[in-house]
């Protein structure tokens, strides 16, 4: 039996320590401040994929991820018996023009080819699409199957239940006991800054809003004037994010966020009205290269590292979680080159 120590207890932490689990390692998670403290308590949880084309290693990597989502998703709910707000509901994004239209197009036939069946992105009429539809000048909509939602501090709350159930503990202060796994965000992309003067990464401000609107239990996402509007299943709306290089304080709500809602109510002029329930505010870990992180933290025995999923955390976890079980408790090392920790040192 291998022991794993996983620092961290956000969406990577508590991924990886869930699959090492089910592989009958013996698993404990460290996180000084508790599940879900850090941007992986947000509220937002849009898992959608990047453009079908120049297809890439990355994009590899988070299509089959994504496509492990629900499998996964199950799996926790049903071990643990907390929800985790996992729905493969689609997106909807509006066409603003015929270049636009044309482009959207094209990309329908890349997915086709580069998603094997799997899901879909096609070309639909606005008005086919139901009360929760943004407004489109052409009249059309790009309608893909594969983005899902998730509600990611309900999502931690699930992942720290079914670990519960393998008897696995998630505690503030514990020392290391085997393999070692850093999944720490900001803080643990500035412990990698230090050693050799270079920046690993930064860590991102995010703002965010939840309101009080039910769209429906299966209404699809919306990207919209770069806002992501995200239905969630318990009769919530979420609405992100900026995205903050320079800020002040890292955890406040202010004019930027106010802001964000002026946009997305005139997108969606439905929401007038409508009560905002939260406001959230956190960093998001943004690695050098942009990618996650993830494999042996270099000249340090038995130590590793997960880290980086600026944006695309929740959407890559199922798959990061195998790839890095693999190499902890099998030595099999399918990290691809774009991931690697020193492709961003």
């Amino acid at each position: 039996m291998v022991d794993v120590t996983i620092r961290g207890a956000g969406i990577f932490g508590l991924s990886i320590a869930w699959t090492c689990a089910r592989r009958s390692a013996s698993v404990q998670v460290v996180d000084p401040h508790g599940p879900g403290s850090g941007a992986s308590g947000g509220i937002v949880g849009a898992l959608a994929p990047h453009v079908p084309e120049n297809w890439n290693s990355k994009k590899a990597f988070q299509l089959e991820s994504l496509l492990m989502a629900e499998g996964f998703w199950q799996e926790v709910e049903a071990t643990g018996g907390v929800a985790a707000g996992y729905g493969r509901t689609g997106r909807l994004q509006p066409i603003a023009d015929q270049r636009a239209l044309d482009l959207a197009r094209q990309r329908a036939e890349t997915a086709r080819h580069l998603w094997q069946g799997h899901a879909t992105w096609t070309i639909r009429n606005v008005a086919d699409m139901g009360p929760f539809a943004p407004a489109s000048a052409t009249g059309h909509v790009i309608h893909d199957t594969l983005s899902a939602r998730i509600h990611p501090r309900r999502a931690c709350a699930a992942l720290v239940a079914a670990l519960g159930v393998l008897g696995v503990p998630v505690v503030t202060d514990a020392p290391d006991r085997g393999l070692v796994v850093h999944a720490t965000g900001v803080d643990g992309l500035t412990a990698l800054s230090q050693p050799g003067g270079k920046t690993a990464g930064v860590g991102v401000k995010g703002q965010a809003a939840l309101l009080r609107f039910d769209a429906g239990a299966n209404a699809p996402q919306l990207f919209v004037d770069a806002l992501h509007l995200i239905p969630h299943s318990d009769g919530t709306l979420a609405i992100g994010s900026t995205s903050e290089r320079n800020y002040d304080d890292a955890r406040s709500t202010d004019a930027l966020l106010d802001e964000v809602i002026e946009r997305a109510i005139a997108a969606m002029p439905i929401l007038h009205g409508v009560s905002v329930i939260e406001r959230w505010a956190g960093l998001r870990p943004r690695a050098r290269s942009r990618a996650p992180m993830l494999g042996h933290w270099p000249g340090k025995r038995d130590h590793f590292i997960a880290n980086g999923g600026f944006k695309i955390g929740f959407g890559m976890a199922p798959k990061v979680a195998q790839v890095m079980a693999d190499l902890l408790l099998e030595g099999q090392d399918a990290i691809p080159e774009a991931f690697r920790v020193e492709a961003s040192l």
